[in-house]
C-alpha cells in the first residue's frame, strides 16, 4: 500500500468530499465537546458553502489530495499571508487511513508547497480539544507560540521556520531511511 500526494482543484468533487467529512468532523467534535449535540445540518450547509478553500488556489495556494492505495484518503491547504509566511489548514485524514503514517507525509508535502510559493515560515491554528493534530505537529518541529490571528476557534497556534528545514531523512522516509513511514506506508 502507498501514498501518493498530488495537488488537487479546490473545486473537484474528491476536494469537496473531503472538505464535507473534515468540516463535519471538526464541527461534530466541539459541538459534542461544549453543547453536547451534533452539528446543525443548515448550519453545516452554510458554513461549507461560505467556505470553500478558494484561498487554496494557485497562484498563493495550494490544495494537497493525499491518496493510499489510489482511494483518496486526505488533505492539507497550504495559502500565503504574505511573502514569506504560508499557513497550514485542512489538514484532514478519512479515519480508515489513520494510523499509517499518512499525517507526517501530508504535512511534509505541504511544507514543500509552501517553500514552492516562497514560503520560509508556515504558521497554524488549532484547537485544543484537536489533540492528535497538535501532537502530530509538535512531533514535526512545529513550535506553539502566542496567537498570530483571531480565529474564534483558535486555542493554539504553531509555526515552524522552513528555511533548511527539508523533510529529509528519517522525518520523510522513516527511521530506517527505505521510503517507509512509521505507519509502514510508501510515499511514491
Amino acid at each position: 500500500m502507498a501514498w501518493i500526494i498530488a495537488p488537487e482543484p479546490v473545486d473537484s468533487p474528491v476536494a469537496a468530499a473531503l472538505w464535507r467529512e473534515y468540516y463535519t468532523e471538526v464541527s461534530d467534535r466541539w459541538y459534542l465537546l461544549h453543547e453536547g449535540r451534533l452539528t446543525d445540518p443548515a448550519e453545516l450547509e452554510r458554513e461549507i458553502a461560505a467556505h470553500p478553500g478558494t484561498e487554496l488556489a494557485p497562484p498563493t495556494g495550494r490544495l494537497l489530495v493525499a491518496r493510499y492505495d489510489g482511494e483518496p484518503a486526505g488533505s492539507a491547504g497550504v495559502r500565503l499571508l504574505d511573502a514569506s509566511t504560508a499557513e497550514l489548514t485542512r489538514v484532514f485524514l478519512r479515519p480508515g487511513a489513520r494510523g499509517r503514517g499518512g499525517g507526517p507525509l501530508l504535512v511534509g508535502a505541504a511544507e514543500e508547497a509552501a517553500r514552492a510559493l516562497g514560503a520560509g515560515r508556515m504558521i497554524l491554528d488549532t484547537r485544543g480539544d484537536l489533540v492528535e493534530a497538535r501532537a502530530l505537529y509538535a512531533r514535526l518541529g512545529y513550535r506553539e507560540g502566542a496567537p498570530h490571528n483571531d480565529a474564534p476557534y483558535a486555542e493554539h497556534w504553531f509555526a515552524k521556520d522552513l528555511a533548511g528545514a527539508e523533510v529529509t531523512g528519517a522525518e520523510a522516509t522513516g527511521a530506517d531511511g527505505t521510503g517507509a513511514d512509521p505507519g509502514g506506508a510508501r510515499l511514491s
